[in-house]
């Protein structure tokens, strides 16, 4: 069996392929540690319009775009995470013969996070002082806990929210769990990170699925020669975050297909990669 640890994140948005990937995951799972890291955005907003709460997105001066997450669509993403995406999962890996355990985030302090404070923002079109937002930036991951359902052969299953400063739940975005999460892991033992979307990978034009981009090199103030646009701007951040943190390999690859995981380990998808350091020299 591998020591080398693969961390897996999927989205909400994959939902229809979720036994497919479960099934991957449990076959991976078999010949190595695997941890999963989820969110789902899709399943958030079909809850809150079930229960009539209203979604909006936050637009900061700098014209970056959020989730407002106002205490009742708190309460919507707790609910999404820990009752409907979770389990659903859990259930899946189970019967594909994994041994899964859920988490979020504040469970055991596995990620805690800085909650935003009063900021300026624009909301359906107006710019407001909003100071009710329960969002936010990571601030540590403590791998203690996942090193021990590894090493026990459980797969940890994970996602929003995480634990606050205040030990109130805060949101904070699922590529960048997976991110931290495997940069932390990656201090004792060698990580892989596979970002699984609704597309064959990194496109060169997001409207043409054949202008994939087999290899991708991102730097400190570039994300490299793609398009990005929406979600894939996320991970292409989410990535470069990882790899400055020593994990050793990121893909970002297709979750549709039959076996995605696997696939992508082998050369399916966009492999994203570091520049490398200018060094300057005599002249």
């Amino acid at each position: 069996m591998s020591d080398e640890i693969t961390v897996v994140k999927c989205g909400g948005g994959l939902s229809a392929h979720r036994e497919t990937i479960c099934q991957d995951l449990a076959a991976v799972a078999a010949g190595g540690p695997v941890v999963l890291v989820h969110g789902g955005a899709a399943q958030l907003d079909e809850l809150a319009a079930q229960l009539g709460v209203p979604q909006r997105r936050l637009r900061t001066p700098g014209g970056s775009s959020s989730r407002y997450t106002d205490p009742a669509t708190l309460d919507v993403l707790l609910m999404t995470m820990a009752g409907r995406v979770k389990p659903a999962l859990v259930a899946s890996l189970s019967r594909h013969g994994a041994r899964p355990m859920g988490l979020t985030g504040m469970d055991a302090g596995l990620v805690t996070a800085r909650r935003a404070g009063a900021h300026k923002a624009v909301v359906d079109g107006r710019t407001r002082m909003i100071r009710d937002d329960h969002s936010g930036r990571i601030h540590a991951v403590d791998p203690g806990p996942l090193h021990l359902l590894l090493d026990a052969g459980l797969l940890p299953v994970l996602s929003p929210p995480a634990l606050g400063t205040e030990g109130e739940p805060v949101n904070v975005d699922a590529d960048r769990i997976a991110a931290a999460v495997a940069g932390a892991l990656a201090e004792r033992r060698p990580v892989r990170l596979v970002l699984l979307t609704s597309a064959p990978g990194v496109l060169r034009d997001p409207e043409d699925p054949g202008s994939l981009l087999p290899r991708l090199t991102v730097s400190a103030g570039s994300l490299g020669e793609a398009d990005a646009r929406g979600g894939m701007t996320a991970k292409l951040q989410a990535a470069r975050a990882a790899l400055d943190s020593g994990v050793s390999q990121v893909v970002v690859a297709d979750g549709r297909v039959t076996h995605p995981v696997r696939e992508a380990l082998a050369g399916a998808g966009t492999r994203i990669e570091k520049a490398a350091p200018f060094e300057s020299g005599n002249v």
